[in-house]
């Protein structure tokens, strides 16, 4: 089951702040008027109340239980009711109570064209979507915008998993038409096969790339040609979405091979499928940082030695300047200077 606080299903918070008491859950006179003239004791006034503000809260009716302590206090309090006063209502009352709600509020109650909305739009975004919270998130969003009252969150959830494993299946089985036979043995082969340390090559398809040494380079050139060999994932999985792949591959990462083969055997060739075209990928791109991570290195090695060669050179040259000027001043003779004189007339 999935957990109501990972989606948008509307529910009380854990922590209500005094404004949000007097925002959303303060009774107005006329809605305490209008629930007076419908309850025949302080009980029944109290429960239409909280079921009426809930409802213009949520957008849904809580079970009197659900309701914290500290609404519930506030609501009678507000309305002056006295000490120790709790809601209640029979089943009976508390459909009579949610009746007059929806009158009031306008929206409509009609359970099976909520739960038709509901599941033509999971259906159709389960095929890119896997997470159920996602699913029932993007339902909650279409039953409210048709202003209609929403389905039990037990109900959401039910048919969630329900579409989810409905979508799951039509696309495994579409990837297991794509495999000829010689594929799907190799593919079933990774989960028995053992290379030379004892695991299985099933495991080979999850390593990461190591330092960007020259020698790992090699080893990873030869991980991508062996991953490549072992087909076309990206024929076998055209149309199908990249959510959907990498849901899948995270899914076949997880497990171990003994876990995986407990799974049938069109979805168990999916799932590989799925995490070999992960691994394929994943091969290139470490792949290509690796080479970048060489080329760079050998870049800055280059410029510290071209640096270190202009250093050198540079001292020399000034070495040469200073011998130039050390030779100059000491090899050529002092000219007397010629004293002025008035010009002969010739």
């Amino acid at each position: 089951m999935t957990s109501i606080e990972r989606t948008a299903f509307p529910r009380f918070k854990r922590l209500i702040t005094a404004h949000e008491l007097h925002l959303f859950f303060a009774p107005s006179r006329d809605e305490v008027e209008w629930a007076a003239a419908r309850s025949d004791s302080d009980e029944h006034l109290l429960a239409q109340l909280l079921a009426l503000k809930s409802y213009q809260r949520m957008g849904c009716f809580p079970k009197l239980d659900e309701v914290p302590e500290t609404v519930a206090d506030f609501v009678r309090r507000a309305v002056d009711l006295p000490e120790g006063t709790v809601p209640r209502a029979s089943n009976r009352t508390a459909e009579r109570q949610r009746t007059a709600v929806r009158q009031r509020t306008g929206l409509s109650y009609d359970k099976a064209k909520a739960r038709k909305i509901a599941e033509a739009v999971m259906r159709s975004e389960a095929v890119s979507k896997n997470r159920p919270a996602d699913l029932i998130n993007i339902a909650l969003e279409k039953v409210v915008e048709a202003g209609l009252e929403l389905p039990g969150f037990t109900t959401l959830d039910a048919l969630a998993a329900k579409v989810r494993t409905e979508v799951n299946t039509s696309i495994c089985l579409g990837i297991y038409d794509q495999l000829s036979e010689a594929h799907r043995e190799r593919l079933l082969a990774l989960l028995s096969d053992k290379d030379e340390s004892g695991t299985t090559r099933y495991n080979r398809l999850k390593q990461s790339a190591k330092a960007p040494t020259w020698s790992h380079f090699r080893s990873q050139a030869e991980h991508l040609g062996w991953v490549d060999e072992l087909g076309e994932t990206g024929v076998w999985l055209a149309g199908v979405a990249s959510g959907k792949v990498t849901d899948f591959a995270g899914e076949a990462a997880a497990a171990d091979a003994p876990g995986l083969r407990d799974y049938n055997l069109m979805k168990r060739l999916a799932l590989l499928v799925c995490l070999v075209h992960r691994a394929r990928m994943r091969a290139r791109d470490d792949l290509t940082t690796m080479f970048c991570k060489r080329i760079a290195l050998q870049v800055k090695r280059a410029k510290a030695e071209l640096e270190s060669i202009r250093e050198q050179q540079q001292a020399i040259v000034e070495a040469l300047i200073g011998n130039y000027r050390t030779c100059s001043s000491t090899s050529t003779p002092a000219v007397p200077s010629r004293p002025r004189g008035r010009r002969r007339r010739r």
